[in-house]
């Protein structure tokens, strides 16, 4: 019987391929290093993703603090995203990506 892979057991870079894996997370990182932006904006700015989707990366990339939401008690409500300082972070390795696929894609 095969043991099951834990996530600690993975390499680091595995790791983060996992943090990332959302079809949409890199465009909405990416769009993210411009600024803060409401939601209709993001949905704007990252062409392709539907409401439904560009709403379930959202979630996953604040639990995995990499976005934070900050809502504002207004009506309607009106809600902002900015990246983290650890979504900062990821702009050298987004850069370095597409480097990478100019060159070899």
């Amino acid at each position: 019987m095969k043991k099951k892979l834990n996530f600690e057991d993975l390499c680091p870079a595995l790791k983060g391929i996992f943090l990332l894996k959302g079809k949409w997370s890199m465009c909405i990182i990416h769009t993210l290093l411009d600024g803060t932006k409401r939601f209709k904006e993001l949905e704007r700015e990252v062409i392709g993703v539907n409401t439904r989707m560009l709403s379930k990366e959202l979630k996953f990339l604040e639990k995995e603090k990499i976005v934070r939401r900050k809502a504002y008690a207004t009506i309607p409500p009106t809600v902002e995203y900015s990246l983290t300082e650890k979504g900062k972070a990821l702009e050298n390795v987004i850069v370095e990506i597409g480097s990478w696929a100019e060159k070899y894609a």
